[in-house]
């Protein structure tokens, strides 16, 4: 996969994106949300070889970037009929609340449908994090349900999530805005 809107890339992560990939999952202010506020202690060689089993039938990691400079990561896994999970983290925070997440959003959403062929994308987030709500529910996601206490983080703290789902036709694509 490799996509640009004007000076706005998302392309595949590749061996060369270990060493970064590593840098960022092992930084629990990144991480924290999806439950590692300690990092996840993975190393680059891992990462690495772990990124050689990413294909576009089953899997994938990409890297958004923004004037050709890595600025988070995107992945979509398919979840069998017509179904992708999708999950998305900007990880240089002087790039968040500036819109881009809406786009990078938009951008890969619009491929999983129109070039990948899926019918449905699904996604969830952590109950705290309004912010991704907001963005979810203005590209069209539907709340499916909440999660109460259904998971503990690294830490052992009971969290919770929001479950969402995206059809086609309730798409609202924000690429098309620039």
């Amino acid at each position: 996969m490799f996509l640009c809107l004007n000076n706005l890339t998302i392309r595949k992560a590749c061996i060369d994106d270990a060493e970064l990939l590593a840098k960022w999952w092992n930084d629990g202010n990144i991480m924290a949300h999806a439950g590692f506020p300690n990092g996840t202690g993975q190393n680059k060689e891992d990462i690495a070889k772990s990124l050689q089993s990413d294909a576009d039938q089953t899997h994938r990691r990409l890297i958004m970037e923004i004037d050709n400079i890595p600025i988070g990561e995107m992945n979509y896994r398919n979840k069998r009929k017509h179904t992708a999970e999708i999950g998305i983290k900007i990880c240089d925070f002087s790039k968040q609340d500036k819109g881009y997440g809406i786009i990078f959003l938009s951008m890969l959403i619009n491929s999983l449908f129109k070039g990948f062929g899926y019918n449905k994308i699904i996604l969830d987030t952590n109950l705290t994090n309004k912010r991704a709500q907001h963005v979810y529910e203005k590209i069209g996601f539907k709340k499916i349900r909440i999660n109460f206490d259904s998971w503990k983080d690294q830490l052992g703290v009971l969290q919770s999530s929001i479950d969402y789902e995206l059809t086609e036709k309730d798409f609202k694509n924000y690429a098309n805005i620039l």
